[in-house]
């Protein structure tokens, strides 16, 4: 799958739940986004706290695909070109 398709469906779910809406109680706004990003890294980093034991692998991929969702969400209402950015690094 690609970024474009995820990002597609990414904007499709929030916007089925509100979340683009003014009166929302999540603003999608890259501030909170970004909050968002780094709060989800860190659930991430926590299921390796206290043990060099491999996580559970299923908390694991949720988490992960959570820092995905969010740092996709960021790039696309930024305008940045997640792709490329990696290429240009």
């Amino acid at each position: 799958m690609d970024l474009k398709t995820l990002e597609t469906a990414m904007h499709a779910f929030v916007a089925s739940k509100g979340w683009y809406e003014p009166e929302s109680k999540r603003p999608q706004t890259p501030r909170n986004l970004a909050v968002s990003l780094v709060l989800e890294a860190s659930e991430v980093l926590e299921l390796y706290q206290w043990s060099d034991a491999p996580p559970d692998p299923q908390a694991l991929e949720g988490e992960l695909a959570d820092v995905m969702l969010y740092l996709i969400q960021l790039a696309s209402i930024t305008n940045v070109n997640l792709g490329q950015a990696v290429m240009n690094k």
